[in-house]
């Protein structure tokens, strides 16, 4: 038994866009609970990641990325990452080690100055860096961006650096509960994973010009069982576009796209939950939905 005190406590990861804020949430819990996307802001809501072990809990806030809104959900994005640096034990600061300081990360770099909340610094993607950059970056970070609490490289693809950037957050926890059971690694509902899963390969496999006009809602959820006894988990994905041209997009030819974005989404459930799935999915038009205030309201944005 161990004499010292447990320590427990809330993380908001922060960033701008694309900075790999869900992959590294990903490598820290070693499962997915965030979806993952090349396409700017693919985190539309706040996911929970838990990470317990015998000395400290960590609930992770996996914000959506700090931008320049051009719509009504841009502007509710930002809204939702900016609430939580106030009310978190911890903030974690992403920057890229590759690439250097621009308007975005001295944005949201701003907005943590005006904060008491500590703040430590994970300079990303180490992994498709050399040691100039990353060593020019951390100075670069330091002088820049803020006097942060400690700074970090890491490679959130790799898992290069991470344990170190995990005891860097551990030491700034207060004493504290036990948040979640200990094999608690999501408060997410098997509902919103499907949603967002279905979100995440639609953006793989549809163009360019799709990513923000794609809202996915899980509308019906039943719990059956195989022919051969087995437990099903049958589910009805709802597939929202803003334009009857985006439809034909999403779907696909022959309805090849959707087909292999179910498919895919499916699959990876199915390990996720421990169990069988049957995947329902159908697509709609919803006029400028991320534009309209009861709209997003509806879908919970």
């Amino acid at each position: 038994m161990s004499d010292q005190p447990f320590r427990s406590g809330f993380v908001a990861i922060v960033g701008r866009p694309n900075v790999g804020k869900s992959t590294l949430l990903n490598q820290i819990l070693g499962q997915k609970v965030s979806i993952v996307s090349d396409k700017p802001q693919t985190t539309r809501t706040q996911v929970r990641g838990v990470r317990t072990t015998d000395a400290t809990q960590i609930v992770f806030l996996d914000t959506p990325g700090v931008h320049k809104p051009r719509t009504l959900l841009g502007e509710r994005a930002n809204e939702r990452a900016l609430a939580t640096l106030n009310e978190v034990d911890v903030v974690c600061f992403v920057i890229e080690a590759n690439a250097k300081a621009g308007p975005g990360d001295q944005f949201v770099a701003a907005r943590l100055a005006e904060i008491a909340t500590p703040v430590v610094c994970a300079v990303n993607k180490t992994d498709v860096a050399d040691r100039a950059e990353i060593a020019a970056q951390l100075i670069a970070a330091s002088t820049d961006l803020g006097d942060f609490a400690a700074y970090v490289p890491v490679s959130a693809r790799t898992g290069d650096g991470v344990d170190a950037l995990i005891g860097e957050l551990e030491v700034r926890l207060p004493e504290g509960p036990h948040y979640y059971p200990a094999h608690v690694v999501t408060d997410q509902p098997e509902t919103f994973i499907a949603a967002e899963l279905v979100r995440e390969q639609l953006l793989a496999h549809a163009r360019d010009e799709l990513p923000h006009a794609i809202a996915v809602t899980t509308d019906e959820v039943d719990e059956r069982t195989t022919s051969s006894g087995e437990p099903l988990l049958a589910l009805r994905v709802i597939v929202r576009v803003e334009r009857e041209s985006q439809k034909g997009i999403v779907i696909g030819k022959g309805g090849a796209v959707l087909k292999a974005a179910g498919t895919a989404a499916r699959r990876e459930l199915e390990v996720l939950l421990g169990t069988k799935v049957h995947l329902e999915t159908h697509v709609k038009v919803d006029p400028d939905w991320q534009r309209r205030a009861n709209a997003l309201d509806r879908l919970g944005l």
